[in-house]
This record gives structure tokens, C-alpha cells and sequence, in this order.
């Protein structure tokens, strides 16, 4: 709906751009029309909010997750501390409705973006880097704007009030959200974009066409407009005035660097000549037009900052009301090619991300509630944000080769996802999802006692980031096949990519914790071996090599991260991994003799929750496999005898 609204305040468009800016409108609201229904459809069902395995190619129900569970072992022992072990337990995030005839989101993407590079169109090719940074100036101009207003406020507040300190602290506040605002248009493509808008208005005819440098320059031709060539066509040099936007841009800096002179100004008058230290640092330094101002008697605080906080508010308007015009247009470009087909990707993406946004929430508060009192957990929350580690049980073959290809994406583009602690006020204590597709906060609410005991930075409103990491390592007959005749470059790449995402979070972990904290932390963990280790199983290239799921667990767990295990509806191959990671749990932390290790396994998948979701999924008390297919499964991911048969699933 934000989207349609700001291509709708895009502005008077040339003919072609017009039109297609209302073909682009007219497809963006039927997809609006059919999210709807499907919300209504979703608020007329009653009872349990489960949805059972069966049920997953349902179409009312495609955007919610499949047989999501927490399953958790409490272990208790009179010799040692009690613990708790949590592993979130949900199908495969995919589009099962949508079916994966033509792959998954991973491929689908990659082939409609090698389409759109490769094929002659009247539009201008903005590359996915492009159209990703042109979404993230857009989410940062809305989340700063009010911000800066909200401070600025504060300052004027402070100054009525006449009180140097709050003058001091709330300038500091408002100096670093303007510093952030003008930093996020330091790049060309908002340059670039102001000039592709431009020669979209009508009559908005360059003096002379832009030059193209290696090729990947294109100029931009009026109504009827030229095929694009197949490079990058983003138009550069020209007579348009490019310095118009550079004195709107720096206007906001220098219109900040007024409020701070001001603020120096009064305080010294008021300090009997001392000086204050604060100054901006990334803004741009220009002359302050404040010593033309005439001063007034110390008690005319509000008076005299008031008509600079004004031009700073009409500066950031300026500013933003042009690069939101521009960057929508380039979003309008990725639109407006293959519009259907964009559409139904964008309605995939959606889908998937829905179920995989929901287990995270779950995930999150589930392991928020059970680390409340760990000093060491808020901190790293915080600091450095949370791991959160998905083993997937998958094969590489047939379809499920699309479920691991949706999957994939889904769970990448949970990083976009933050978290925010806030003070429950009533007894609605359920989350709230606020942001859209470039960035979503998640508002997680707590009461008054527990939000007094957390640390300032998580009461004052810090955002809290995941690092979603993905691993998957198919175990079925299906497997065999593909490691067999098939193709396992998938898993492969997977694999490698998310090790590089987990050494990266620990080489931030490392830096960013506290040396005391680090110190201890290496006694307890030798997680640099683990990642060695780790990475060596990763480029093996053995066949079903489960160890390195074992070991990802092991490393998601030492990190204090959220687990995940999921296949393709969470009840078979879930309910073998889930049970086998207790018992090991059990075994290297808790002393279980070895020798009970295969009847704890066996009691734990015959008695319990996991056969009880086989029932509660399908309604019979036996796991989908075959002898046939067991054979196929590594030796401690199979059922004991009279737990297996034939099962509708």
C-alpha cells in the first residue's frame, strides 16, 4: 500500500512512463485485493491456529508455517544444574500452493533477474544491488525522518526549559540521526536517479545526451524511448544540474551545523565564556550564518533556535520528497519489466518469508523469556545480536529440490527482521510487526517488572539483530539418488555460503563482547575448533554427512543461539533429528551411559511428543517411512520397529 501511494506522488510522467506507471498500479492493487482475502479468509478460522502437515497445500492457509513446535528437554539431575535445551520444530518455509514445477525462489529469482539483464526493453536496467540500495534509502529516509523530527522537538523542549544539560544531551541525540540521514544519500544512485526521473517528466529533455563510459551508460530517450542496451543502463554525466541536489543535500548539514553553533553560543553565554566541545563530524562544514543572528537575552532560548529548527525541518523535507521520488521511480523500472511474472515472484517471496518470519518470532521470545536473568545473553543480545541456526533435512531431488531453493531465500531474508523490547502497557501481550519488505520491526512486549531489570540500551528502544544461518544435509532415499545421478551443487553451496555467514558472526562476537566475558567464554568453548572443524566436513563432500549438522547445532548452542530443525512438514525427519541431537545432548553434557544411548533414542521416538505430533499431524500413531526407505537413512536416524508404516502424509 506505501509502495502504490508514493509511485501514485511520483508526479506528472511523460506518456510512456504514465502508462506504465498505471499498469504497474492496477496489477500492485489487484495483489493488494487478493492479500486481503486471504486475511479475511484467515480471520474466519476458529480454534487451534495449527496447521497440520496435511494441510500445507491449502490455499487460505499457504502463508502460515507447517507444524510449528517448540520442543524442549528439561533435564534435571542431583548432581548437576538443571538445564533447558529448545529447538523450534516447523516444515520447510515454502510455497506448496504455488507448487515448484519450475524450482524454487532461489532459481526463479536468479532466472528472471538473467532475463531482465539480457533481454532489449523499453526500460532502464537498474542491477538487483541497485534496486536492494534504492529500497534501503527508502527504509531508512522513513525510519529517520520522524526520528529527527522527534528530536529536534526535544531540543526545542529543552530549551524552553532553559536547561544546558538537556540542551546538550538532546542536541547530541538530534546531531547523530541528521549525521545518519545525510549519509544515506552519499551514492551516486540517487544522483543518477534524479536524473532518470527527470527525463521521464514531460518535456524533460537533456541539453545533450549522456556520455556513455565503457559501455554501461545508456542515455534516456523521450516518448517513444529507445531499447535499452543489455548493460547496466543507469545514465551519468550530463547538462542537468546535478549541483541543485548536492545544495538541497548539504542544506540539511549545514542547516544542522546553525543549531550546534546556537547551541554553543548559548551555553557559553550561559557558562560566563566557556566553551562547548560539541561539533558535527560527518555532516558538511560550511560557514555558520548564526553570528549574523542577533542575540537575545539568555531566557529567548526557544526563540532563537526555533526558526533553525524550522529551515532543518524544511531542509529534510526538501531532501526527502526528492529522493523518494527518484529511488520510487527506479523501483518502478524492476516493476514494470515482466510486470505479471515480478508480481507472482514477489507473492512467492512473500508467502515463504510469512511462514519463516513466524518461527523466528516464536524462536525469539521463547529464547528471550529463558535468558532473561543471564547477564551474559543481554549483553550479547544487544551487542551483537543473535545467531539463529536452521538445520534443514531436505534432499536435492525432485521437489524438494524447489522447497530448499524457497527456503533458502526465506530464511535470508529474516536479516532484514529487528527486534524491539518494549513495556507491556496492558494485557495484549502479543507481538507487534511494524516496517515493510526492506526492514521489519518486531515489537516484543514484557511486563513492567522484566523491562525494569533489562539493560539501558534494550530499554532505550536499541534495536536487537538476528544473523539467520541455514545448513541443510538431505538424509532420505531421495538423497541417494540425487548424490547418486543427480545434482547436489545445491546443498554444496548453501553449505559454504552460510559457514562464511557463521565465521563472520563469530569474528564480530570476538571483537565486539567484553574481554572478561570473551576470556571465560573461551574456557568453556573451544568454538574456533568446532568452525575448523565445521568448514573441513563442509568441503568433504561426503556423502549425507550429517556431522555437519552435529556440529552447527553444537556451535548454535555454545553461541546461546535459536534452533531450528525443519524438513518437509517437521514430523518424520524432524522427529529423527530432534531426538538424536537429545540423546547426545544427554550423553556429552549429562553423563548418559553409553550404553543406554540407543534405548533413550528409541524411548524418546516410541514414547513422547514426537510420535504424539505424528498423531496430532495426521491422525495415526506411526512415522511415514518404509523398510525400503530406511535402509537409505543413516544408521541413528531410523524409527525403532512398530513406530513406522504406511501413513497418509
Amino acid at each position: 500500500l506505501n509502495r502504490n501511494q508514493e509511485l501514485k506522488e511520483l508526479g506528472e510522467l511523460s506518456p510512456h512512463w504514465d502508462n506504465l506507471r498505471k499498469n504497474v498500479l492496477t496489477h500492485c492493487d489487484q495483489m493488494v485485493n487478493m492479500y486481503q482475502d486471504i486475511l479475511t479468509e484467515l480471520s474466519k478460522e476458529t480454534g487451534s491456529s495449527f496447521k497440520s502437515s496435511s494441510s500445507k497445500g491449502e490455499k487460505t492457509l499457504e502463508f502460515v508455517p507447517i507444524n510449528l513446535h517448540l520442543q524442549r528437554m528439561h533435564v534435571h539431575s542431583p548432581h548437576l544444574k538443571d538445564a533447558l535445551y529448545d529447538v523450534i520444530t516447523v516444515g520447510a518455509p515454502a510455497a506448496h500452493f504455488q507448487g515448484f514445477k519450475n524450482g524454487g525462489l532461489r532459481k526463479l529469482l536468479h532466472r528472471f533477474e538473467a532475463e531482465r539483464r539480457n533481454t532489449g526493453y523499453q526500460f532502464i536496467y537498474y542491477s538487483p544491488e541497485n534496486t536492494a540500495k534504492a529500497k534501503e534509502v527508502l527504509s531508512n529516509i522513513n525510519q529517520l525522518q520522524p526520528l529527527i523530527a522527534a528530536h529536534a522537538d526535544l531540543l526545542l523542549n529543552s530549551a524552553s526549559q532553559h536547561s544546558p544539560d538537556s540542551l546538550k544531551n538532546s542536541l547530541k541525540m538530534l546531531s547523530e540521526k541528521t549525521e545518519l540521514f545525510v549519509h544515506a544519500f552519499k551514492d551516486q544512485l540517487v544522483r543518477s536517479a534524479l536524473l532518470a526521473l527527470y527525463t521521464a517528466r514531460p518535456g524533460g529533455v537533456l541539453k545533450k545526451p549522456p556520455s556513455p563510459q565503457s559501455g554501461t551508460e545508456e542515455s534516456i530517450s523521450q516518448d517513444p524511448p529507445l531499447p535499452v542496451r543489455r548493460q547496466d543502463s543507469i545514465p551519468h554525466h550530463s547538462d542537468y544540474d546535478e549541483e541543485e541536489w548536492d545544495r538541497v543535500w548539504a542544506s540539511v548539514g549545514k542547516s544542522l551545523n546553525c543549531i550546534i553553533a546556537m547551541v554553543d553560543k548559548l551555553i557559553e553565554r550561559e557558562s560566563g565564556g566557556e566553551g562547548s566541545s560539541t561539533s558535527s563530524k560527518d555532516v558538511e562544514k560550511d560557514s555558520s550564518p548564526v553570528d549574523s543572528i542577533i542575540t537575545h537575552p539568555k531566557e529567548d532560548w526557544y526563540e532563537q533556535l526555533y526558526p533553525l529548527i524550522l529551515t532543518l525541518k524544511d531542509c529534510m523535507g526538501e531532501v526527502v520528497n526528492r529522493a523518494k521520488q527518484s529511488l520510487t521511480f527506479v523501483l518502478l523500472q524492476e516493476l514494470a519489466y515482466s510486470l505479471p511474472q515480478c508480481l507472482m515472484l514477489t507473492l512467492r517471496r512473500d508467502i515463504v518469508f510469512s511462514q519463516a518470519l513466524a518461527g523466528l518470532v516464536c524462536g525469539f521470545i521463547i529464547k528471550l523469556h529463558t535468558s532473561l536473568y543471564d547477564p551474559g545473553f543481554l549483553e550479547q543480545l544487544h551487542t551483537v545480536g543473535l545467531i539463529v541456526q536452521y538445520e534443514g533435512l531436505l534432499s536435492t531431488y525432485s521437489e524438494e529440490i524447489g522447497m530448499l531453493e524457497d527456503m533458502a531465500v526465506g530464511i535470508s531474508d529474516l536479516k532484514k527482521v529487528a527486534f524491539k523490547i518494549i513495556e507491556a502497557t496492558s494485557n495484549d501481550v502479543l507481538p507487534v510487526i511494524t516496517g515493510r519488505r526492506e526492514h521489519y520491526v518486531v515489537e516484543v512486549k514484557v511486563p513492567a517488572r522484566v523491562f525494569e531489570s533489562l539493560p539501558l540500551q534494550i530499554k532505550e528502544g536499541q534495536l536487537l539483530h538476528v544473523h539467520p544461518v541455514l545448513f541443510n544435509v538431505g538424509i532420505n532415499e531421495q538423497q541417494t539418488l540425487a548424490e547418486r545421478f543427480g545434482d547436489v551443487s545445491l546443498q554444496e553451496s548453501i553449505n559454504q555460503e552460510n559457514f562464511e555467514l557463521l565465521k563472520e558472526y563469530y569474528t564480530v562476537f570476538m571483537e565486539k563482547m567484553p574481554p572478561d566475558y570473551i576470556s571465560h567464554f573461551q574456557e568453556q568453548n573451544d568454538l574456533k575448533g568446532l568452525l575448523e572443524n565445521l568448514h573441513q566436513n563442509i568441503q568433504a563432500k561426503k556423502r549425507k554427512n550429517v556431522e555437519i549438522m552435529w556440529l552447527a547445532a553444537t556451535i548454535c548452542r555454545k553461541l546461546n543461539g535459536i534452533r531450528f530443525t525443519c524438513c518437509k512438514s517437521a514430523k518424520d525427519r524432524t522427529s529423527m533429528s530432534v531426538t538424536l541431537e537429545q540423546c547426545s545432548i544427554l550423553r556429552d553434557e549429562h553423563q548418559l551411559h553409553k550404553d543406554f544411548f540407543i534405548r533413550a533414542l528409541d524411548c524418546m521416538r516410541r514414547e513422547g511428543c514426537r510420535i504424539e505430533n505424528v498423531l496430532k499431524n495426521i491422525k495415526c500413531r506411526k512415522y511415514a517411512f518404509n523398510m525400503l526407505q530406511l535402509m537409505a537413512f543413516p544408521k541413528y536416524y531410523r524409527p525403532p520397529e512398530g513406530t513406522y508404516g504406511k501413513a497418509d502424509t
